[in-house]
């Protein structure tokens, strides 16, 4: 067998090309197996290896692109260097690309020629990397030894808090108040209401509300029934809202009256106030229904490939696994927590029993968009200590409202890359301040993996850190193999946190939730997150991208396979493919392109942008339809979605004549709009919602405009007036520079 060694003594000349030894053996195998391990590391498909034989240096050129078998690999090698093995003969190879370990390279590369012997046929994407002592190292790393706290009801660690503190305030917003004891109280009377309807333990309730003191009532109230919660958004799309409510078999609801009519007609609405009157604080608190710590807590929906939604399970053991005592964090009942995400998303789950579960107080952001001067005087105002923020925020807010973390002692961010040029503005301009990078899919319950630290990242990507207590992880290759360090693998997540299931998806549980042999109990299973993923030599994990191609928008996981499937039902619509365009500092943006049958094609992108926004939150509408000939195709006949036209600018999509600027200032207006959403032309009388802005872009283009003008414009200012002439007609006269008014 061949052997290799690390590699010492290179001349000073040849030092950017790192280099191991060979001991002895086949050149042709050794190669093949080092071109193999360059490619697993680096994922590049096209690798140089160079051996430097007794003879002098032949290059072989390793094209891994279609993942050829470990023979294959040798006889093409064999071919290029017409080495003979000399087992006796030390035998050197370089490679072009980074460094790396080169005593791990080596390593790797002997079991990849040990594997590769044995199994010729063996594509290199399936070849064993993994020594022995990784796959120990490794297995130390995997978090199963972290145990969590002991499971309990979410309902009953809230209601164990209010007898503890009573009189402690859980909720605060906009001045409003309530103690833990009013909140269980309220919670009761309102479970009462719900049991009275006819909940029982095992259904699931929707609830339908703004984000307000009312809907942590309301969620707190379906789980002391007994049942499980379905929470959704008041701006979802009503025949989106149908089909998720059909999923869950939902009979009652708690629901805003102003929001009560967008519920169909079967489902029953019991009422749900922001605030609570006097008669919801007078009352006897109720424990709840005594339900196991595996029953179901909620329901959370997330993006499918084919074009419907899919409901995660979530148990309540898995939300106590998070809160509970957690050993990346430290919660208590000093701390008070931001409350601001959407509670259809999973992040909801840490910030509001993360703090109800530990006796914290819960600051609730007011509902509606939200802007960066807003939520920063949420931060002062409220005395915020704990709060977690989507990628993209968390760097417009560091960008822009540094000086409102002041008070704060943990900051997390997640949903996305984060940026670690923000963690080390952030952690500079406040030095003592702890930041998390959380890390997990929804069928893991908000986080599987954290990075929390003081100290600013070292390198240009901030880890995803390592898992938390109660949660297992595995990086597998293709053959469900441990990958060592270095090397890129699939991520699997179980333990605790796992949710349950699909919502009556068989199929899909069976495909991403798979066995876990080496758990050590029947029954264990995995989670495929689809995440590619690579372990640091010091156990933490660093993310690489997706296996698939799910993408994040404004926090949301979306597939992008979903908003294909729905264009593809329109009947004019031949091909459809969606791409998310990434956009610095404002996340990513989703473009889609169509073929369409016919040669009526004008104003068709702005008029499907429309029915999709009756079908599709608007996080999954594109921010334009560009309608081609044809979609390109690559050599299999798919569509080539990399050979699809650069979209700088996407042209305007709406229906109507586009009016140009009349005036100096619209023009400056409509010039913002364009650099920021990257559409054009922009119309004096075009909607900026419409055209694909959102908040955290809302947010940029009013800090533009204040700089650029020297007036203060709030957020409420744009949501009331929308349109390039109605946003200028708002600004005072503005035809001179500020320096001349």
């Amino acid at each position: 067998m061949t052997s290799i060694s690390e590699g010492t003594g290179i001349p000073a000349a040849t030092a950017r090309t790192p280099r191991i030894t060979l001991a002895g053996g086949d050149p042709a195998s050794a190669a093949a197996a080092v071109a193999t391990v360059i490619h697993r590391r680096t994922l590049q498909e096209q690798v140089q290896v160079t051996v430097y034989g007794p003879h002098g240096p032949r290059l072989f050129e390793a094209d891994l692109a279609g993942d050829p078998p470990f023979g294959a690999l040798r006889d093409q090698a064999a071919r290029v260097l017409g080495f003979p093995a000399e087992p006796d003969s030390p035998l050197e190879l370089g490679w072009e690309g980074p460094p790396g370990d080169q005593a791990e390279i080596a390593e790797q590369a002997n079991e990849a020629l040990r594997d590769g012997a044995a199994h010729p046929g063996r594509p290199a994407s399936a070849l064993s990397l993994a020594s022995p002592a990784a796959r120990r190292l490794v297995q130390g790393w995997n978090g199963a030894a972290v145990a969590p706290a002991a499971a309990r009801p979410v309902h009953v660690l809230v209601t164990e808090q209010a007898r503890r503190r009573p009189n402690a305030t859980a909720i605060s917003s906009s001045g409003d108040t309530v103690s833990y004891r009013q909140l269980d109280q309220w919670a009761s009377q309102l479970a009462a209401r719900l049991t009275a309807a006819g909940a029982r333990p095992g259904q699931i309730i929707a609830v339908l509300a703004e984000r307000s003191p009312g809907l942590i009532a309301g969620l707190l109230a379906v789980l002391k029934t007994g049942a499980a919660y379905a929470a959704f958004e008041p701006d979802m799309p009503r025949d989106r809202l149908a089909r998720q409510l059909a999923d869950t078999d939902a009979t009652l609801a708690l629901a805003m009256p102003k929001l009560a009519d967008q519920l169909p007609a079967h489902i029953r609405p019991i009422p749900l106030a922001a605030t609570a009157g006097p008669r919801d604080l007078d009352g006897p608190a109720e424990a709840g229904c005594d339900v196991h710590p595996g029953a179901l807590a909620y329901v959370s929906f997330t993006s499918g490939s084919t074009g419907t939604p899919k409901g995660v399970c979530v148990p309540h053991q898995a939300v106590s696994r998070l809160v509970r005592e957690p050993d990346w964090a430290a919660f208590d009942e000093r701390d008070v927590f931001l409350q601001i995400s959407p509670v259809a998303f999973d992040a909801s789950t840490l910030e509001i029993w993360g703090a109800l579960a530990n006796g914290a107080r819960l600051a609730v952001h007011p509902p509606g968009p939200v802007s960066t001067s807003q939520l920063a005087a949420t931060l002062v105002g409220e005395q915020v200590t704990v709060a977690w923020l989507t990628s993209g925020l968390f760097d417009r807010m560091v960008r822009e409202q540094v000086e409102s973390f002041a008070g704060l002692r943990h900051v997390l961010a997640g949903g996305d890359v984060v940026s670690a040029d923000r963690v080390r503005q952030l952690l500079g301009t406040h030095p003592g301040l702890v930041f998390s990078n959380g890390y997990g899919p929804t069928e893991n319950t908000t986080f599987t993996a954290v990075w929390t630290s003081a100290r600013p990242p070292a390198g240009s990507a901030v880890p995803l850190g390592r898992p938390i207590s109660g949660t297992r992880v595995r990086v597998l290759d293709p053959r469900l193999r441990p990958v060592p360090p270095g090397v890129p693998g699939e991520l699997y997540a179980g333990g605790d946190g796992l949710a349950r299931c699909y919502l009556a998806r068989p199929g899909a549980t069976a495909e991403r939730f798979v066995p876990d042999p080496g758990a050590g109990y029947p029954g264990a299973r995995l989670y495929r997150t689809g995440d590619l993923v690579r372990w640091r030599p010091d156990g933490t994990l660093d993310f690489l991208g997706r296996t698939d191609r799910q993408v994040k928008i404004q926090g949301y996981r979306v597939e992008p396979s979903e908003i294909e499937a729905v264009l593809i039902r329109r009947p004019e619509v031949r091909q459809a493919a969606v791409i998310v365009q990434s956009e610095a500092g404002r996340g990513s943006r989703l473009l889609a392109y169509i073929a369409v049958s016919g040669d009526e094609t004008a104003g068709l992108g702005s008029r499907l942008r429309e029915e999709l926004r009756d079908e599709l939150p608007a996080y999954m509408v594109p921010a334009a339809i560009v309608v081609l000939p044809e979609l390109p195709l690559n050599r299999n006949g798919k569509v080539d979605r990399a050979a699809l036209p650069a979209a700088v600018r996407t042209p305007r999509s709406l229906p109507g004549e586009c009016v140009s600027p009349r005036t100096p200032l619209e023009s400056a207006v409509a010039q913002e709009w364009g650099d920021l959403l990257g559409i054009e032309p922009i119309g004096i009388d075009d909607d900026f919602f419409e055209l694909g802005g959102h908040s955290l872009i809302a947010a940029e283009l009013l800090t533009r405009l204040q700089e650029r003008f020297g007036v203060t414009i709030s957020a409420r200012t744009l949501y009331l007036h929308p349109t390039v002439s109605e946003l200028a007609g708002t600004i005072p006269a503005l035809d001179q520079p500020a320096a001349d008014r």
